[in-house]
């Protein structure tokens, strides 16, 4: 009872927030709906409300999220990937929600990495700039100079993040008013389940979990480096572990030219088709070679080094694609270019995709209806992320469940066609990275690579089948024990199956010696 109180009164003035920009109309109907305060809100609009501006809804959306605080400019940015949730327009608004605010003092930020590093600033750092560089919603950042220490070399040029003070508790507020009202809406409004919204506050949570704890965001960057070691087009920043813990992370300092700001590449010596290209090899190996990529590439995040390298920052938000998902993505690519809507179609049942009570003919025809358009048009105006947020589209219809790690790399992919075009309106970043793309089809969707596949699952069955056969064996003798009731011909078809499992795992053994010897 106190929490739905609790609950409640922040409601309220979230509402009154949201009425005074104007900003209800993309939450408005589905709260209502779900029979989440209609009176609150409807109040907020009568007594709050102003005349709509010339804004689009998900500019006035965003700007209240700017004043509710850290915690909701972060869920807009997270609300930014979901196209399906709120609709092109909205989502595109979101993308561009800036989250600089006023910084706090550099005495706070001195303190606490003192206190997190155990030791005096003097000790850490031969320099310390007062003034950061950027203020986001969870920390800001400083530049510093290292002092000696084991790890990393003397007079070492660094970025230093800090947690801003009292962020956790007041996110962790905000998460627990953002699950109540996702849980009204799964109770009371089933159609909306599909949606997932407790699933969406809870990846929110984790997310911000990560983000506040920059010892998990160090780990990330690790990963990422590791993935491109020897790689030199692409730099991730070394970690200082020495001057790393929960609140403070210390990094290499990453200066460069903005990824997007052409003129000043050109005025550098570099050739602009020369980066794209390169960081579509980037945007393709880390999405289809590694399955795990950065899931914040926009301009504020990468810049160009004066030797032409991609440079990123910020690793709090990063994606991961599992091998099934990667060949989802390639066979779906490759019908769609190929015109087989059916066969695109069959690739969603195997995925798991779509339910197995829809009409496959149905769905290819709506497959059909996104990818005919594109067909013959010069590759420069097709736009992939698009067409693969109009396929999230069409997922309310067919009642298929939306795939989050999908809509992080939808929106990854939206960024850097925007970059693209912005630096070479004629150019398609996607085709810079063709070779690389066909040679992946080749080697992981080929004839070759799916008989390969085939044998590497049949040998995995083969391998667990001893464990499989365990736990039958022992669930037999549980059941035989009295362990559960069942009816004695029921208990002799499991006995059975019992028996049968031996058998094939004998055949089984036997044909794969005969292959392999």
């Amino acid at each position: 009872m106190f929490r739905t109180l609790r609950s409640l009164y922040r409601l309220s003035a979230i509402a009154i927030c949201f009425a005074r920009h104007g900003a209800l109309s993309p939450f408005e109907a589905a709260l209502s709906n779900a029979g989440i305060a209609p009176v609150l809100l409807f109040g907020a609009r009568i007594l709050f409300g102003r005349p709509i501006d010339g804004r689009r809804p998900g500019e006035r959306l965003a700007a209240a999220l700017s004043e509710l605080g850290p915690a909701f400019i972060k869920l807009g940015q997270v609300l930014s990937t979901r196209s399906d949730l709120l609709g092109e327009q909205v989502a595109a608004d979101l993308a561009k929600l800036q989250d600089q605010l006023p910084a706090f003092s550099a005495f706070e930020a001195k303190s606490r990495i003192e206190d997190e590093l155990g030791a005096s600033l003097s000790e850490l750092f031969a320099q310390f700039d007062d003034e950061p560089v950027s203020a986001a919603s969870i920390s800001q950042v400083h530049f510093a100079v290292t002092a000696p220490a084991p790890d990393f070399p003397d007079g070492q040029p660094v970025a230093v993040k800090v947690l801003r003070p009292g962020i956790e508790e007041r996110f962790q507020a905000d998460i627990d008013l953002l699950l109540w009202v996702a849980e009204m809406i799964e109770r009371t409004q089933p159609k909306l389940r599909r949606l997932k919204p407790v699933e969406v506050v809870r990846t929110f949570a984790a997310t911000v979990r990560i983000e506040m704890d920059l010892r998990l965001e160090a780990a990330s960057a690790s990963e990422l480096r590791d993935n491109f070691e020897g790689d030199p087009t692409y730099r991730v920043p070394v970690i200082d572990w020495s001057r790393t813990a929960r609140r403070v992370m210390t990094q290499e300092r990453m200066i460069g030219i903005p990824m997007d700001d052409g003129p000043a590449m050109r005025e550098a010596g570099l050739d602009v088709d020369e980066v794209l290209t390169k960081a579509a090899a980037i945007f393709f190996n880390q999405a289809f070679r590694d399955g795990y990529f950065h899931g914040d590439q926009h301009p504020g995040n990468m810049t160009v080094g004066f030797d032409g390298a991609i440079q990123v920052v910020d690793f709090g938000i990063m994606g991961r694609l599992d091998r099934k998902t990667r060949f989802y993505l390639a066979d779906m690519l490759l019908g769609f270019l190929e015109r087989d809507y059916m066969r695109v179609a069959k690739v969603h049942v195997e995925a798991g995709y779509l339910p197995q009570t829809q009409s496959l003919d149905e769905f290819a025809l709506a497959l059909r209806s996104i990818g005919e358009p594109i067909q013959g048009r010069p590759l420069h105006e097709i736009s992939f992320a698009t067409m693969l947020g109009q396929l999230f589209s069409i997922a309310e219809t067919f009642d298929m469940e939306v795939q989050p790690q999908l809509l992080l790399l939808q929106k990854n992919m939206l960024m850097a066609e925007g970059v693209s075009r912005q630096l070479n309106p004629t150019l398609n970043i996607w085709t810079l990275a063709r070779p690389l793309i066909e040679q992946w089809m080749i080697e992981n969707r080929g004839p070759k690579a799916r008989l390969e596949q085939g044998i590497v699952d049949f040998l995995d069955v083969i391998e667990r089948g001893p464990a499989v056969l365990k736990n039958v064996d022992r669930l037999v003798s549980h059941l035989a024990e009295g362990g559960l009731k069942l009816d004695p011909e029921a208990l002799r078809v499991i006995n059975r199956t019992g028996s049968n499992w031996w058998l094939w795992i004998i055949i089984a053994v036997l044909t794969a010696a005969l292959l392999f010897r």
